[in-house]
């Protein structure tokens, strides 16, 4: 059913527990895992330009984090590889063009990333991708502190 998996993340609580999640569905299925980071050209072309170098260089940085996070989580769960991907962009522009690249079956993100604390119900980037991605997308939500103190999912 699910032969490759997508997992779209920034690094953020949200985003963890949503890899954690993706993992145990591609370890269900034997499927491919894809991880990807995309750094926010918005984000880019709004900051100063006199430091705006330094900000890119510090959001790839912490895009090989999130990347690094995916992976010894993988190895830790099921000793598989991860092929990872750092894309420029608008994160859910590129995330659905990445997901059509590798003819993706799932993808997985985080409900609410970097800039989740003034989001409802979704973050934006989650909502443009859930809305427009051909393939179904795993939304995994980030628990309160008092779900994760009685949460006894594996998660």
């Amino acid at each position: 059913m699910f032969e490759t998996v997508v997992i779209a993340t920034d690094g953020s609580e949200s985003a963890g527990r949503a890899v954690r999640m993706a993992l145990d569905l591609a370890d269900r299925f034997d499927a491919a895992v894809h991880a990807l980071y995309v750094v926010d050209a918005g984000e880019l072309r709004s900051s100063p330009e006199v430091v705006r170098a330094e900000f890119e260089d510090a959001l790839e940085a912490a895009g090989g984090e999130a990347l690094s996070f995916v992976e010894s989580e993988a190895d830790e769960a099921a000793g598989y590889e991860v092929v990872t991907a750092i894309r420029e962009g608008d994160p859910a522009d590129e995330i659905i063009a990445y997901a059509r690249e590798v003819d993706a079956d799932v993808v997985a993100t985080g409900t609410r990333g970097r800039h989740g604390e003034h989001a409802f119900l979704l973050g934006s980037v989650a909502e443009a991708v859930v809305r427009r991605c051909p393939v179904p997308v795993l939304t995994v939500r980030q628990l309160s502190e008092e779900e994760r103190e009685t949460d006894t999912t594996p998660f």
